[in-house]
């Protein structure tokens, strides 16, 4: 996601109990310590990963290519965009299945709903 003030609630607020709340562990990169350069930290955390949350809210390009590089690794994703955005979303990503949240207790809620459905319904 954009790491900005606007984005920062909904990852407080939205991105981080929902996953936390399906015992998950929420990382971000600019949130975590480490001493590498950032394009690889993010990548070595997304082949780590079981499933990736994208939030394209901003329309940034690193999310796009972020995203990318996890479908080509085969994992699990969750697309996610502030409602007032959607229609801004790249033409290659508009036809995902995007929660297109309101506000960040909207996107917590329908997350979590999200991850049940989706990843923890795989078991």
């Amino acid at each position: 996601m954009w790491f900005s003030d606007e984005t920062l609630e909904a990852y407080d607020t939205g991105i981080v109990p929902a996953v936390s709340d399906a015992r998950f562990k929420p990382i971000r990169i600019d949130q975590k310590e480490h001493n590498n350069e950032i394009p690889d930290e993010i990548m070595a955390e997304i082949r780590n990963s079981e499933f990736m949350v994208a939030d394209f809210t901003g329309q940034r390009a690193g999310v796009y290519y972020e995203a990318g590089f996890a479908m080509g690794l085969g994992r699990d994703m969750i697309w996610c965009c502030r409602k007032d955005e959607i229609g801004r979303l790249h033409f290659d990503t508009n036809h995902k299945n995007h929660i297109a949240w309101t506000t960040p207790e909207d996107l917590r809620e329908r997350l979590y709903r999200r991850i049940r459905a989706t990843i923890l319904a795989k078991g």
